[in-house]
């Protein structure tokens, strides 16, 4: 039946797709209704944002197992997102999501958030490309942050449609980073070299000054083509396209995330950070990380070792400010490996996004050492594609500055309007801000002054020291032998010590690994993660927040945290009364009830999601109803026979 631009139908257990077919247009229906809703959905721009096309009479479908629904309405495409207005929401949704994106609404699609677009041509799905030279039944739209879009065109008018850095541990132990040597140098190359090395010696101020440890980030751990393989068929996983797909793939889910590697690819990111860590806290040695253009691994590998040793990146203004110094400032080509244009596909690796996974890890197993909760992981995540954000949109702090001196010096042009990722207000109002802080973390206690006298730590946090850019090599990876043997010809035996004495240093990971987790947990300490294979897990509020069938009703990790959190909240009410009572002093202002509180209806999908209705699991996997034979053929049998032995 139709009624309100709302398509619904039923069909059998074998046809995806539903067996009722309405001959009747949409825009005969209920026409003057319709006219007066049309008036009343209105497409939000933001300032500057332009129109560029609309279609209407487009049917955004939900599908499931046995049958399809659907709201008609207009799909418009402008110069920043593709938006769809339906006709009636509340035909599809009972309940209004709490946690609210002021610049993204729920079917609002990010130019740069668009995965891949498929259109579906005689029910096959095609990928698109270019000129259409024939129009599809329905777009099928794959998102950077995993939701999928379903759109059927059925009744639509075809018309219509490189800088180096440093951060030093409070023994005085300094990690650094560097691009690779080239293979062939002039006279200005090498002084150039020379005086990173003398930065080097500098920054280290404690004897012995020539123990450094080189880490060769090119030859020895991952290849940028490694993460890109894996992340493609690991998010593969997570978007599906109905509900049939999904047990389909339920059956082998574990088979087919193991062969994507994506968890494996974590699992030696943290092995790799927590090597370091050893090398800088038990043996006291000073690390070099190096990698081609040092803008990539160095910075995921660099970031993660200061997560774990300093405190201060684990709070929301250190995590920011780490974010800042080593990804952004740091050179990381964010435009690139976004593929913010679209320009070269090779280029599109999500080490930043593998970055956040592995913090996730460690937010997920120490929950109390963090100031801010995984839904700020998730939102800074969903951030990387939003254009409007300067923070990761170029290259590199030269090419903003060029692009954005540009835009100044031209008199017609209107001045730009930039804005940060780090102002949560532009895009969660103050109410849903609430889920980014942790009511979980644990402060560091404060000292009195007696207690400060006789503490006194060199800690020099977040040592940032710009060293001359040495030019990349047109290669990845740089061989050890020919380095080594520059070094020693060119600089010296004291220079080449840098290198030998990774040689020298025992593999005692292991050790330092066992014994620390031996240990109860420093929250404001070291803190390592556990990387064996049932300890690091997939990101699901991240990857399965889109599919119902995924949720845990009325559980998860929300569950938990709610509880948590009133029982909180009836804490601080009850000490805002016993100050009262002691210190005459009125009761602070109660803060704004916290949305998890307040939500009567939680599931795992939450804050992105209430509780969705859940389609039932099919008694039997859909993979094997074509070995039962047609349905006609398996009501005809009779009962078989099974014999269940001596009870």
């Amino acid at each position: 039946m139709l009624g309100k631009g709302v398509v619904g139908g039923g069909g059998g257990t074998r046809a995806p797709k539903p067996s009722f077919v309405s001959y009747v247009r949409p825009e005969e229906i209920h026409t003057n209704e319709k006219e007066v809703t049309e008036k009343e959905v209105t497409l939000h721009l933001l300032p500057g944002e332009q129109l560029l096309c609309e279609a209407s009479t487009v049917l955004k479908c939900v599908q499931e197992d046995s049958c399809q629904r659907g709201i008609y309405g207009k799909l418009v495409c402008t110069d920043f997102k593709i938006a769809f207005l339906g006709d009636d929401e509340s035909a599809l949704e009972s309940d209004e999501t709490q946690f609210k994106n002021k610049i993204i609404g729920e079917n609002d699609i990010p130019l740069h958030c668009v995965d891949q677009i498929y259109g579906v041509f005689d029910e096959k799905k095609k990928t698109l490309f270019g000129q259409l030279k024939k129009y599809p039944e329905k777009l099928i739209i794959h998102c950077k942050d995993l939701r999928v879009f379903h759109f059927c065109l059925r009744y639509t008018k075809e018309e219509e449609v490189k800088r180096i850095w440093c951060w030093s541990y409070h023994n005085g132990c300094a990690l650094l980073k560097m691009s690779a040597l080239p293979r062939e140098q002039d006279d200005g190359i090498l002084q150039t070299h020379k005086n990173f090395l003398d930065g080097i010696y500098r920054v280290i101020h404690r004897p012995p000054y020539e123990i450094v440890k080189t880490e060769d980030l090119s030859s020895n751990f991952l290849s940028l083509p490694d993460i890109q393989t894996a992340y493609s068929k690991f998010k593969q996983l997570f978007l599906i396209d109905n509900s049939t797909e999904f047990w389909d793939t339920d059956i082998k889910w574990f088979s087919l995330l193991e062969s994507s590697s994506w968890l494996d690819i974590i699992r030696r990111c943290l092995k790799k950070a927590i090597e370091v860590i050893e090398c800088l806290d038990a043996q006291n040695t000073n690390v070099l990380l190096v990698e081609e253009n040092a803008s990539d691994l160095c910075c995921l590998v660099s970031s993660l070792v200061q997560v774990m040793m300093d405190p201060h990146c684990r709070t929301r203004a250190g995590f920011q400010s780490l974010v800042q110094k080593e990804w952004v400032a740091g050179g990381h080509c964010f435009l690139d490996r976004c593929n913010h244009l679209r320009q070269s596909d090779k280029e599109e690796v999500p080490v930043f996004l593998l970055f956040l996974d592995c913090v996730w890890q460690l937010v997920h197993q120490h929950p109390p050492a963090f100031e801010f909760t995984e839904t700020y992981l998730t939102v800074l995540s969903d951030s990387l594609y939003i254009p409007i954000f300067t923070t990761f949109f170029f290259n590199s702090p030269h090419q903003k500055e060029m692009n954005l001196g540009r835009e100044a010096q031209d008199a017609h042009s209107t001045p730009l309007h930039l804005l940060t990722v780090w102002d949560w207000s532009v895009q969660f109002e103050p109410r849903a801000q609430t889920l980014l802080q942790n009511p979980l973390y644990v402060e560091k206690p404060k000292l009195d002054k007696g207690q400060r006298k006789g503490t006194h730590l060199k800690h020099q946090r977040q040592l940032s020291l710009p060293l001359t850019q040495s030019k990349s090599s047109p290669k990845r990876g740089f061989f050890r032998e020919e380095t080594d043997h520059l070094i020693k010809n060119l600089l010296g035996k004291r220079i080449s010590k840098l290198i030998n004495y990774s040689d020298e240093l025992q593999d005692s990971f292991r050790e330092f690994y066992d014994s620390w987790h031996s240990k109860p947990a420093d929250y404001h300490g070291l803190l390592l993660p556990h990387i064996e294979g049932p300890e690091v897990r997939v990101w699901a509020q991240r990857y399965l927040r889109w599919i119902p069938e995924a949720q845990i009703l009325g559980g998860g990790a929300v569950a938990m945290t709610s509880r948590l959190v009133g029982m909180m909240e009836e804490v601080r009410s009850l000490q805002e009364k016993i100050n009262e009572r002691h210190h005459h002093q009125r009761a602070l202002p109660a803060e704004a009830p916290s949305l998890l509180r307040s939500s009567a209806r939680l599931s795992s999908l939450f804050p992105f999601a209430l509780l969705q209705r859940r389609p039932s699991k099919p008694v039997l996997p859909t993979s094997g109803w074509k070995a039962l034979g047609d349905e006609e053929d398996l009501a005809r049998r009779e009962d078989e026979f099974v014999d269940l032995g001596e009870v």
